[in-house]
């Protein structure tokens, strides 16, 4: 069904005033979090909550559905980073929830379009609109909803006692029963090295763009023709790609890009000096997938959760990660590419089995019976790709870096290659697990992007077309910036002892979401007045249900958090279809926290 053919979802009329009487939940953000949270309340209020009273009041400026990131006001240059059929707001029979399961359509269904499509952002943003509405029109007939197209700037009120929720512009709080921190993504003041450069380009009339949602940044500074170097090469600086070419009238030809002219040169690095894997172009085609989880599963996380010392990352989670991932590569090499194994399955996987993670004993076993090292999985490989690799030129640097995307391109479009579908599964099990250890640092984020949530193919290859025009260059690996001589200056390992000067510097990644350095004014009052917090500066919530910790680790009955700013973060608020989405699974938890609370204070 196409999307302009579909109803309208009638919304009940957002009343800036509570019904008198009723209790109140204040939802801060209305985003897709907040929209998922809505669709379980109206799935658990039947059995939960009755047909008693209560208003949902949610406060962002941003429109309810899409909220920032997503809205439907931004360039339709921009697309999504996930096929259409990836992506989905509904829950299905693989979602471990205690609430009713209440299927939906994903993106391409709710679009009519190719499930192997890229849709636009705009087309997002409507589907999560829609989302929104059709939640709220399935709510009980007691329960309103009502937006306040305001910031939330603090939050005060005893643990035993009403919450209040202060608007900005407004004098007098929201009342609240209960209280949701649903922001999402975060603006972040600069760090100490972001604060270096800034007044560095200031006392000497330089550019300088620090972290930032990039459809949100002002970057008519980037003058056409002139050298800007940019600091990171994930999903922030495609998206800069497309803005400062097509964005500024420059065309494809097949292969061939077009400039306008008014394009500025952009000197891309980072920690690996490789742009993200890009998506995987075929779909499974049969055959068993890998029985997931297998060796990093519930059994293994309450083991960790257990540790009387506590768990390390690198000595006890990373481990049982990678023999995960590598049973979910090999199962698929035994049992689809036979011709390129030397042993049977069987016998391979009962010795995979007993074999350390990382240990000689396995390495020599994969090596024995997968003959060919293009077969093998190496992790480590796989997150430095151009350990080693040294150019005595940026012009040699160039031929190098594309034809490692070429074969990127071509491996991740090739069904020969299958067994890099069933890692993906492999990482969205993993991530799917990890979740319930809290905070385990932001390099375990930046990997799983770095290989399952790379860009679409098509910006490859475009990616490429810009890079033969000049008007992309790469800079390598291990990029370092310099602010000196009244200039930015770049150099990194792959090209030792050359370097590129510039007068405009872009890190191109979203800002770290510390409470420290928020700049919601909420969370950082929150981070004055104490609340428990990880050492990588996130909200410390109890994972049960999302509520708020203090630092005695006790949850506070009235306050609750979801989203990327706290320890359980998940993998996204909308998510792949069929994949027991961590996110919702926490939605569902929340909701039904949530309404039990307030029907035990009803009776």
């Amino acid at each position: 069904m196409s999307s302009d053919a579909l109803p309208e979802v009638a919304v009940r009329p957002p009343d800036p005033l509570a019904l008198p009487g009723a209790p109140a939940l204040v939802i801060v953000g209305a985003g897709p979090r907040a929209t998922g949270l809505i669709e379980r309340i109206a799935a658990n209020a039947p059995s939960l909550y009755g047909s008693s009273r209560l208003d949902i009041h949610l406060v962002d400026p941003y429109p309810p559905g899409p909220g920032r990131i997503w809205r439907e006001e931004q360039s339709p240059l921009l697309w999504m980073n996930s096929h259409a059929r990836d992506v989905t707001m509904f829950t299905d029979d693989t979602v471990e929830i205690a609430g009713p399961v209440l299927p939906g359509p994903a993106l391409h269904e709710w679009a009519d379009v190719d499930g192997q499509a890229f849709a636009g952002r705009r087309r997002q943003g409507a589907y999560l609109r829609w989302v929104y509405e059709k939640s709220v029109a399935a709510l009980p007939p007691g329960i309103a909803v009502h937006h306040h197209p305001r910031r939330a700037v603090r939050l005060t009120g005893p643990p035993d006692g009403r919450q209040e929720v202060w608007l900005e512009g407004r004098d007098r709080p929201l009342p609240a029963d209960l209280v949701i921190l649903a922001q999402g993504h975060l603006d972040a003041e600069l760090d100490d090295e972001q604060q270096r450069l800034a007044r560095h380009a200031r006392r000497h009339g330089l550019v300088h763009l620090p972290p930032d949602f990039t459809a949100d940044t002002d970057l008519s500074a980037l003058e056409g023709g002139e050298p800007v170097l940019v600091r990171g090469f994930g999903l922030a600086f495609v998206d800069l790609m497309v803005l400062l070419t097509e964005g500024r009238g420059g065309r494809y030809e097949g292969d061939t890009y077009v400039p306008s002219g008014r394009e500025p040169v952009l000197y891309v690095g980072s920690r690996r000096g490789v742009p993200y894997h890009s998506k995987i172009g075929y779909a499974w085609d049969g055959g068993e997938r890998p029985p997931l989880p297998r060796y990093l599963g519930p059994e293994q996380i309450d083991a960790l959760l257990a540790r009387p010392d506590g768990y390390d990352f690198a000595r006890d989670v990373w481990p049982l990660i990678e023999k995960e991932l590598g049973f979910a590569h090999y199962h698929r090499l035994f049992t689809a590419h036979p011709e390129r194994t030397a042993v049977a399955w069987r016998d391979f996987d009962e010795k995979y089995a007993i074999c350390p993670p990382g240990s000689p004993e396995l390495a020599a076993l994969v090596s024995a019976a997968v003959p060919d090292p293009a077969d093998r999985l190496d992790l480590t490989a796989l997150d430095h790709p151009l350990d080693g690799v040294r150019h005595t030129s940026y012009a040699g640097l160039q031929e190098g870096l594309r034809a490692y995307i070429t074969a990127d391109l071509t491996r991740r479009h090739d069904p020969a290659h299958s067994p890099d579908l069933a890692v993906f599964l492999g990482l969205l099990s993993v991530y799917g697990q990890v979740v319930r250890l809290g905070d385990i640092g932001p390099w375990w984020h930046g990997y799983f992007s770095y290989l399952a949530s790379g860009p679409p193919g098509p910006r490859l290859r475009q990616l490429l077309a810009l890079s033969r025009a000049g008007v992309v260059r790469f800079l390598g690996a291990g990029m370092t910036v310099e602010a000196s001589g009244g200039v930015f200056r770049a150099s990194g390992a792959t090209v030792p002892g050359a370097s590129v000067t510039a007068r405009a510097l872009v890190e191109a990644r979203l800002p770290r979401p510390t409470l420290a350095r928020t700049r919601d004014p909420l969370l950082r009052a929150l981070h004055a007045e104490g609340v428990a917090e990880t050492p990588d500066g996130l909200l410390s919530v109890d994972p049960a249900d999302g509520r708020v910790r203090d630092h005695a680790g006790t949850p506070h009955p009235r306050r609750f958090a979801l989203g990327p700013g706290t320890d359980t973060r998940g993998a996204g608020a909308f998510t792949r279809p069929r994949t027991n989405s961590p996110s919702f699974r926490q939605n569902d938890a929340t909701a039904r926290a949530v309404l039990a609370f307030l029907a035990d204070r009803a009776s």
